[in-house]
């Protein structure tokens, strides 16, 4: 599964026969049918996002100690090792008395772990972020299936609003959206706007419709939001990663490894999804290190810091080019336009280097005019030590 969707409910109640409220009908905890999200297998080798960022390097910087990430998602599995004791109590929009700690679709647990996944021994994956706490706000467990068809239930956009509030209300530092909706709804909006301005740096997937007409996504395209697409591991985007100014910045979605639901890891996931927690976890390593900086201030520094696209300039495709977490942590200037270099000072006039300058050029010609002295006198001894006793010979009569 690439994204999950939130739709209107009348879309899901046509495509799926499952009416939805808004508000969650059921009690508890849910319980997962069997094989709605199959385990993994323990993956040792060090995945590629994990080489190109080295997260041990950016450990000695930050770990996002003290930082809570709201994964606004399909839950998250908290008893995952390497997410265990890293998920704090949250909410389920879905099933009343739920605390979001469950995952049965899988997607925000791997979301979730590419943020905040412990390091364990033989195993290569690891999260960026991995001190950080992780708030899980379930709204979906929506699944594509191979057969273009989707099955499980998702809030409508207002239950979606509904838990953008009470994520901003627990006063979280960063809000990581791997959801999409592909209509500008007035009440997302006005949501994702109040946690604009409580200060918080709200990251979100640009979709992954490029091949199917590339609609707008939302929140993405929303105003102070940071939109992430999605690029391979030769740093071309990926192709179905959509495009527009809604892209800010680029990052790894194309086979990425992550924790799966159930235990575990795979790697095999693509999308923008997954390229957002990278995002967020930078994010969340900056609010610990730069814990002055304003939501807006850290969104402006991660574009600052970003590589060159391999794939060209397209600001559309790209935005300010490829995440790096390092660079951001680490740039001394990293914000604003690029500072153009100060004029030269006008020459001004020093009178003791006039003097000595007057000084060489009257040198310089005194030595000329006693060089061309003395050459006219050596040129007359001469002339006189030749001629004079050649005339004495030929008692001072012409020659031939």
């Amino acid at each position: 599964m690439a994204l999950l969707r939130v739709t209107a409910a009348i879309t899901l109640l046509a495509a799926t026969g499952v009416a939805l409220t808004g508000t969650p009908a059921r009690a508890a905890e849910p319980t997962c049918q069997t094989g709605s999200a199959a385990p993994g297998q323990r993956i040792t080798e060090v995945p590629w996002p994990q080489q190109r960022y080295a997260p041990d390097r950016l450990a000695s910087f930050a770990s996002g100690s003290g930082v809570t990430v709201a994964v606004i998602d399909s839950g998250v599995d908290a008893t995952h090792a390497q997410l265990a004791g890293q998920v704090i109590r949250g909410n389920d929009f879905l099933d009343r008395g739920g605390t979001g700690r469950v995952d049965c679709a899988g997607h925000g647990t791997a979301v979730a772990s590419i943020i905040a996944a412990r390091k364990v021994n033989n195993v290569g994956f690891r999260g960026l972020a991995p001190a950080a706490k992780i708030l899980p706000v379930r709204i979906s467990e929506r699944q594509e299936l191979v057969d273009g068809t989707a099955r499980g239930e998702s809030v409508t956009p207002a239950g979606f609003a509904n838990s953008i509030d009470w994520a901003v209300n627990r006063g979280v530092d960063v809000i990581n959206l791997s959801v999409v909706l592909y209509n500008d709804y007035p009440v997302v909006r006005a949501a994702i706007a109040r946690a604009v301005r409580a200060d918080i740096v709200v990251v979100a997937a640009a979709g992954n419709q490029n091949d199917k007409g590339n609609p707008r996504p939302y929140p993405a395209a929303y105003e102070g939001v940071l939109g992430v697409g999605a690029i391979a591991q030769d740093g071309t985007r990926l192709s179905a990663s959509q495009v527009g100014n809604f892209v800010d910045v680029v990052a790894p979605g194309a086979d990425v490894t992550a924790a799966a639901a159930g235990g575990g890891q795979k790697a095999d996931f693509t999308g923008t999804s997954y390229a957002a927690p990278f995002v967020s976890a930078t994010a969340a390593l900056l609010r610990e290190y730069y814990p002055a900086l304003s939501a807006q201030d850290i969104i402006r520094r991660i574009k600052a810091t970003a590589d060159p696209a391999p794939g060209g300039k397209d600001s559309n495709a790209y935005g300010a080019g490829v995440l790096n977490p390092y660079r951001a942590l680490t740039e001394t200037v990293t914000s604003g336009e690029p500072r153009k270099a100060a004029p030269l000072p006008a020459a001004s006039v020093d009178p003791a280097a006039v003097a000595a300058e007057r000084t060489r050029a009257q040198t310089r010609r005194h030595a000329l005019w006693l060089a061309m002295g003395g050459g006219g006198i050596a040129a007359l001894a001469v002339l006189c030590a030749v001629v004079i006793p050649r005339g004495m010979r030929r008692s001072w009569r012409p020659a031939g």
